[in-house]
Order: C-alpha cells, then sequence, then structure tokens
C-alpha cells in the first residue's frame, strides 16, 4: 500500500514566512538606523567645521592680517625692484603706488580677500571638508610653500609609531592586568596598584621630561629626544634599531603615565561584573574560571572594551602636542604645535578637520557595532535610536 507523501503543514510554511519577515524587517531597521547615523554625523561635521572656520579665522580678522602682509611684499618688492629697473626708477611716487594697489588688488582677487567675509567663509568650509586648503604659510622649506596634504601623509607615520605602540602597550596591559587584579582583590598587589593610581595625574610630557633628566642627561643611557640618531642609518636593520632606541622615553611615558589608573579602573569594572548573580549560577555549577571569565565575565564587558579600543586607535592619528614638542619627534602633534604658534590657520584647520573626520567615523562604527553585538541595544519603531 502506497504511502502519500507528507507535504509540509501550513503551521510550518507560516513560522518560516514570519521568520523570513522578521529578518527582513530587522534589515530595513538596521539600513534605516545607520542611514540616519550617517546623516546626523554629516551635519555634525560640517557646523563643527563651520565654526572652527570662523574661530581659526578670527571673525575675518586674519584676512586683514593677510590683506596687510600682501600689500608690504608687493611694496617691498616693487621699491627693490627700482633700484635695478630704469623704467620703475623713473616712475613717481604716486605712480608706484598706483602699480603697488592694482597688483594688490589682483593679488587679494587670486585669494578671494575682495569677497564679503560670508562668501569666503563658506568657500573655506568648502575646501575643509575636502581637505584642499592649498598651501601652508609658514611651514616652509627651501624650495618654497608645502601643499598641507603633503606635510600631513609626510609626518603622519611618525605619530602613527609612536602612539600606536605606547596606546596599545597601554590598552593590553590595562585590560589583562586589571583582569588578573580582579582575581586577586585584597591582595599586595592590589593595595599597590590602587597607591599608584595617582600618579595618573601627571601628564604623558612631565614623566618624559623626568626621564630624560634621568636616562639621558644624568645616566646618558638614551638620547634626549628625536626620531633617528643623525646621520639617519642606512641599513633597515640599522635604522629600526635606532627608531626603537629612540622610542624608550617617550613610549615608557605614555604607559607610565595611565597604566596604574588603567588597570585600577579596568579591575574595578571587572568586579563589577563578577559579583553579578549569574556569574555565582556558573561558578556555582563547577565550570572552571577560565570558562567563566571568557562567558560570563568578558562577554558581557564587550561593548565597553570595544569602546575603549576605539578610542584608543583614534588617539592614534592625532599624536600629543606637548609630549612631541619635548621629544622632538616629527609627528603630527608637534606640527600642530607648530602651525598653532605661527598662526597657519590652514594647517590648523586642516588638522582640525581630520580629527573631526576620525571621530566621526568612530562613532559611527562604534553605533553599528552596538547594534550588533549588543543586545541591549534596539533600532528601529519605538526606540530612541537604541
Amino acid at each position: 500500500m502506497a504511502v502519500a507523501p507528507i507535504e509540509p503543514s501550513k503551521e510550518l510554511a507560516d513560522v518560516e514566512q514570519a521568520s523570513t519577515k522578521a529578518r527582513n524587517d530587522t534589515v530595513f531597521r538596521l539600513s534605516k538606523y545607520i542611514l540616519r547615523r550617517i546623516l546626523a554625523a554629516i551635519a555634525t561635521v560640517t557646523v563643527g567645521v563651520y565654526l572652527t572656520v570662523l574661530i581659526a579665522n578670527m571673525g575675518g580678522a586674519l584676512d586683514d592680517i593677510r590683506r596687510a602682509v600682501i600689500q608690504e611684499e608687493i611694496a617691498n618688492f616693487v621699491a627693490i625692484q627700482a633700484l635695478e629697473d630704469p623704467a620703475l626708477k623713473a616712475m613717481s611716487q604716486e605712480q608706484r603706488n598706483e602699480m603697488v594697489a592694482q597688483q594688490v588688488a589682483l593679488a587679494e582677487k587670486r585669494f578671494g580677500l575682495d569677497q564679503p567675509f560670508a562668501i569666503r567663509s563658506f568657500r573655506a568650509l568648502g575646501s575643509a571638508m575636502t581637505l584642499n586648503l592649498g598651501f601652508a604659510d609658514n611651514m616652509t622649506s627651501d624650495s618654497g610653500s608645502r601643499l598641507i596634504r603633503n606635510i600631513i601623509l609626510e609626518r603622519l607615520p611618525a605619530t602613527l609609531v609612536l602612539m600606536g605602540t605606547g596606546l596599545l602597550m597601554l590598552f593590553f596591559l590595562t585590560l589583562f592586568g586589571g583582569l588578573a587584579l580582579s582575581r586577586r582583590y585584597g591582595s599586595w598587589l592590589d593595595k599597590a596598584i590602587i597607591g599608584l593610581a595617582p600618579t595618573s595625574a601627571a601628564p604623558s610630557w612631565f614623566y618624559a621630561l623626568f626621564f630624560i633628566v634621568i636616562f639621558a642627561a644624568l645616566l646618558n643611557w638614551l638620547p634626549f629626544g628625536g626620531m633617528v640618531s643623525a646621520p639617519p642609518p642606512e641599513t633597515t636593520w640599522g635604522y629600526a634599531k635606532s627608531l626603537a632606541f629612540h622610542m624608550i622615553i617617550p613610549v615608557g611615558a605614555i604607559v607610565i603615565n595611565a597604566v596604574f589608573s588603567g588597570i585600577y579602573s579596568q579591575r574595578t569594572f571587572f568586579l563589577a561584573f563578577a559579583s553579578e548573580d549569574y556569574v555565582d549560577m556558573a561558578k556555582a555549577k563547577g565550570l572552571p574560571d577560565n570558562l567563566v571569565e571568557r562567558r560570563y565575565i568578558l562577554r558581557p564587558t564587550l561593548p565597553p572594551i570595544i569602546t575603549s579600543f576605539a578610542f584608543v586607535l583614534l588617539a592614534l592619528w592625532g599624536g600629543s602636542i606637548v609630549l612631541e614638542t619635548v621629544m622632538n619627534w616629527p609627528g603630527l602633534g608637534n606640527t600642530y604645535g607648530q602651525a598653532i604658534g605661527q598662526f597657519d590657520t590652514a594647517v590648523i584647520i586642516s588638522l582640525t578637520v581630520l580629527d573631526a573626520y576620525l571621530l566621526t567615523f568612530t562613532l559611527l562604527i562604534l553605533d553599528i557595532m552596538y547594534a550588533i553585538v549588543d543586545p541591549r541595544v534596539r533600532v528601529g519603531e519605538g526606540s530612541s535610536g537604541r
């Protein structure tokens, strides 16, 4: 007797249809959420960059200074040329002044200084948003002005090497140090870390100066500053060795500056999660300590750890203005300090806009990652974006 084939039940089909609809709704809500975040990020960056342009230009005061500089340079050039050019020398003072005025007007038109400040500010906004601010005013080389984009690309690797080594080392030391210290709550090591935590009140450049005095001036073990020895080693191995030797003081200053407070903070953080009821239940079941830490302590703390790591990566790009200046390290932090000291508006705006882009991108990625890895984050209708 033949058995009739069993067809899928209507209930199973309805379940599959509902599951497909739920997945599609989730993808739609997540896409809508991401689009809103991107639009909000663009609006935030635009407003922030425009305010930066206004503040850096001091409401047009720097444009007035630039006009005065242009007029002085052209007047001096015409006066020097008049000593060698008979035609200029034969001109009257009124004719020379008229020539200077014409040259100044052409120069102001070329730089857009003849337009109203509102128009100039929005033109500067467009240039800043595209990082197309031209040449640095004061950071010149033997061949003249330097393109700002080239300055940033030239000095970015030095900052990434220094800050990347120091901050990543600091991040993993504090993370795993805090986790290890949470297992030894109340021990002498725990009390020692708590006692050393206030040392992080001093900035990293203070420790750098302290290390220079001891290890460079008194003991003569380490160099006073710089990135590599002069002249630079010709071989790759020699260059890497010299670079590592010069990184000891600044990297040590970055680590010592925050390692104790960071370990204490992470230790307190892990202790708070270790006291949850589900952790006690897992221990009562007889699960190994490593499994309990990995599954019941580290996993719930994943979003804050991701946030901390993301901001560590963000800090890599900006560098430290004072630390790089103290160590004479040719990175973006040192460049930022020089631009501020020389009132180089174009470089200041370019570096500020770059930081704004990186910060906004980091926050956007964090929002997306939270929506994916943290079940407590809700997206879509009925929520406030979270």
